[in-house]
């Protein structure tokens, strides 16, 4: 009985080794897989197998590992009651019972390994690339993030016309505020251009006080209530009824000039809009303003917009310009003569959408070599159909793909992970690293502790647009993060991707 517990726990921790052994082998083509099952359902199928199998391994190794400890701990007890009793004979049903049990983890053990022997070689089908990389190696950091493209928006007419709305006086016959709606696709820059006025000088010296609410799919008005009151007063209320809300925002509101800005409004719902109004008929001032962005037509009419500015895509040369201020920054002369031919045949896949052109310079901030600028300009992931245009527009969505598509594995959980919270989720970037490191996303190198390492992956998905600075009283808050829309969309058109 003696000999065959030893030679279980020999088998078992052989079929361990053979399983770190297969699943190294298998990580070093990862890389590569990952890319190629966006257009090849036959990877799809073989990196679906390959998730089953990790789960049912970290399962039954989570087991293995239990029993070895509750092992250890009887074998402690065991050893303690000998020194007491006279006879140290072991009771037979004990050691039958730690037989048993230990073959039945030897068994699910050696069946995991061998779903995963048949895996590792399936690969070999796939004709994929090797890529090697050390644990503690950290994917390299793109400057993207400190690139100021507000200087370089491309709407300076749109963006004096907006601002000549807010400054404009009122007619002395009207008896509502002014509604300025800005009006156009997704990813074509209305915020950015609602963010250029509401920063101007002259609207800031303008109105007393500037709100900033990001409204997004679903209209809480309560919500909205206590972002405008939390502005105004400088405190979050602890009010939850709208009814107790109005009251304190109608006072903090009195007489004095506001400018209220609405991003991101999506509902056409009229009776909560009206509700939302009349804070600002209470004890409004005819030099009040409200700003809409809004991709909905039906948005703009329901809220009785005065003034519309429907946004059209860029110019070729406003695009390209985004694009070589982002791509370029901080790159030598010769850098930019030497790629700026292939850059120009890339900002043609922008079709007139900033953001777009704002994504691809990201992406290529970090590529050196002509060669790298090449891949990207040939890549399958152009001839895409399968987007959803229902919720994004492909020539944003696509962009993205590919920026996810270079980030390392490693980095794709995390980026993924964020696809569960909802649209403009505000976070700091500590609760998110917190996160990451619950999940067992993150591992520690031998000169970087895991926060330091989760702070870097951030900074890496931060370069590629997938989280916006909180933008509250016309300023930044650095360690408060929003989940645009874009980025939380491509996180979850690669999970829905991955699974069709």
């Amino acid at each position: 009985m003696v000999q065959e517990e030893v030679n279980l726990v020999v088998g078992v921790k052989n079929q361990v080794d053979k399983l770190k052994s297969n699943l190294i082998d298998i990580q070093y083509v990862l890389e590569d897989a990952e890319r190629k099952q966006v257009k090849d359902k036959a990877v799809r199928v073989w990196l679906d197998k390959l998730k089953d199998v990790c789960y049912d391994m970290d399962d039954v190794l989570d087991e293995w590992s239990t029993a070895i400890l509750t092992w250890e701990m009887d074998e402690e007890n065991t050893r303690s009651l000998k020194k007491m009793r006279c006879s140290f004979m072991r009771s037979p049903c004990f050691g039958c019972n730690q037989v048993v049990r230990r073959r039945d983890i030897a068994l699910k053990i050696k069946a995991v390994s061998e779903k995963l022997d048949e895996i590792a070689k399936e690969k070999a089908m796939y004709g994929f690339q090797l890529y090697k990389a050390t644990d503690h190696e950290l994917p390299r950091l793109s400057r993207t993030s400190l690139v100021d493209d507000s200087s370089v928006c491309g709407r300076d007419d749109e963006k004096k016309s907006v601002v000549s709305m807010l400054l404009a006086e009122s007619s002395q016959e009207t008896q509502d505020v002014d509604v300025i709606s800005l009006v156009g696709l997704g990813g074509i820059g209305k915020t950015t251009l609602a963010q250029l006025a509401f920063n101007d000088a002259e609207v800031t010296a303008h109105f007393k006080k500037k709100i900033w609410v990001c409204v997004s799919e679903q209209f809480d008005e309560v919500r909205i209530a206590k972002a405008i009151l939390e502005q105004l007063e400088g405190t979050t209320p602890n009010l939850v009824e709208l009814q107790s809300l109005l009251p304190r925002v109608c006072q903090s509101m009195d007489e004095i000039r506001v400018l209220l800005v609405l991003d991101n409004v999506w509902t056409g719902n009229h009776r909560q809009w009206e509700q939302l109004k009349k804070l600002f008929l209470a004890n409004y001032t005819r030099e009040s303003r409200i700003l809409v962005t809004t991709r909905k037509d039906t948005v703009a009419t329901m809220m009785g917009t005065d003034h519309r500015i429907d946004i059209g895509t860029l110019s070729d040369n406003a695009c390209r310009s985004i694009f070589n201020h982002v791509a370029f920054y901080k790159r030598s002369k010769e850098e930019r003569e030497r790629l700026e031919d292939i850059g120009n045949k890339i900002v043609n896949k922008c079709k007139g959408l900033p953001l777009a052109a704002k994504v691809l310079g990201g992406l290529m901030q970090s590529k050196r070599t002509r060669e790298e600028w090449e891949d990207v300009l040939s890549s399958e992931l152009w001839g895409l159909d399968e987007v959803d245009k229902d919720q994004v527009e492909k020539e944003i969505f696509l962009p993205l793909l590919l920026s996810y598509y270079d980030l390392p594995s490693m980095v794709r959980r995390c980026f993924l992970y964020c696809a569960m919270f909802p649209k403009d989720y505000e976070m700091s970037r500590d609760e998110l690293v917190k996160m990451w490191m619950a999940q067992g996303y993150l591992k520690e190198t031998p000169s970087r502790d895991m926060e330091v390492v989760g702070e870097h992956y951030f900074q890496v998905i931060e370069s590629i647009r997938v989280f916006d600075q909180r933008n509250t009283k016309g300023g930044r808050e650095n360690d408060t993060f929003e989940t645009p829309e874009f980025g939380r969309l491509c996180a979850v058109g690669v999970l829905a991707r991955n699974h069709m």
